[in-house]
């Protein structure tokens, strides 16, 4: 008969701390529905939701609907973030990574920095980036180009008290009427805000910190912007991310699923079933594109811009 190691028991008491989790979680989350719910019941809350129904009126000239553009770059953003924190989460947890890469300067990215070994994980991290940068890169041109800018940027200041109505509307579950196809409520239009002026530049500027792009020999600059506080930004904004789209996706199902797959790729504003064939081509081609994200197949693609050794 064995006898239980303290490192068993260890590993133990973290799986039922993580099992007890579940239910606080749970308990915790009906108890700000009741609270909600009761405070929304009182006399000045009602007539301030009155007030401020959840949404800002968007300027003169907003465009309506979703062009075809937008929803490319949906699932573009998509597909390269998921991707992006798989690896991201490879890199801050694999002790013995099954390759290395060696950057050659003959390549795309060329730096003063000497070449440096690599996991393979992060080579292909580093390579999804640019991608995504670039991507990103498109998208503000287009988002700016063709006005769809006024339907995630605040333009009055009546946005906060709004997105305070819509928070209290959600957490009461007596959510604010959706219509996205002509105007988000207050508090999407902070959090796609947020998500795409303020997490993706502090991912793009931490993660470049954090790369062998970084000039080395630049002691001014990197003591302003210390590798230290990069990592401590770089990490929550992946939380961030990963926290963003599980709410997204839940909100997106829950609140009529057919209309808004179709107005996020069907282009329209029905409720056929389009956008949801053009929704799981996608989902499909994500799970493949995560399955075959392995030293296999990423082997050859990196030799052709490196050295890899195993």
């Amino acid at each position: 008969m064995s006898v239980p190691t303290k490192k068993s028991g260890t590993a133990k008491s973290k799986w039922v701390q993580r099992y007890w989790a579940v239910p606080a979680a749970l308990v915790a989350l009906l108890l700000i529905v009741l609270l909600t719910k009761w405070l929304t019941g009182l006399p000045g809350v009602k007539d301030f939701l009155e007030q401020y129904p959840g949404h800002s009126e968007l300027p003169s000239g907003a465009p309506v609907g979703f062009p075809a553009w937008l929803a490319w770059q949906h699932f573009l953003n998509g597909f390269f973030l998921l991707l992006i924190i798989r690896t991201g989460w490879q890199v801050r947890t694999t002790a013995r990574p099954a390759a290395h890469w060696t950057r050659n300067n003959k390549g795309f990215i060329r730096t003063k920095n000497p070449p440096s070994k690599i996991s393979l994980d992060l080579w292909f991290h580093l390579t999804l980036d640019v991608l995504w940068i670039l991507n990103g890169v498109v998208f503000a041109i287009l988002l700016f180009a063709t006005g769809q800018w006024m339907r995630i940027v605040p333009t009055s200041w009546d946005v906060f008290p709004n997105a305070l109505s819509a928070a209290l509307q959600y957490a009461s579950l007596n959510w604010p009427t959706e219509n996205g196809w002509i105007n988000y409520n207050a508090l999407q239009l902070l959090t796609y805000f947020a998500t795409v002026f303020i997490a993706a530049p502090l991912a793009f500027v931490t993660g470049l910190r954090m790369s062998s792009v970084w000039p080395k020999k630049a002691p001014t600059l990197n003591r302003l912007f210390p590798i230290e506080a990069a990592r401590a930004v770089h990490f929550p904004v992946m939380i961030y991310f990963v926290a963003f789209i599980a709410v997204h996706v839940f909100l997106v199902l829950a609140t009529g699923a057919l209309r808004n797959l179709n107005h996020m790729y069907g282009g329209s504003d029905d409720e056929n079933w389009v956008g949801f064939w053009i929704f799981a081509v996608s989902v499909a081609v994500m799970v493949g594109a995560w399955f075959l994200a392995r030293p296999l197949f990423l082997r050859p693609i990196a030799s052709l811009m490196g050295k890899v050794t195993r």
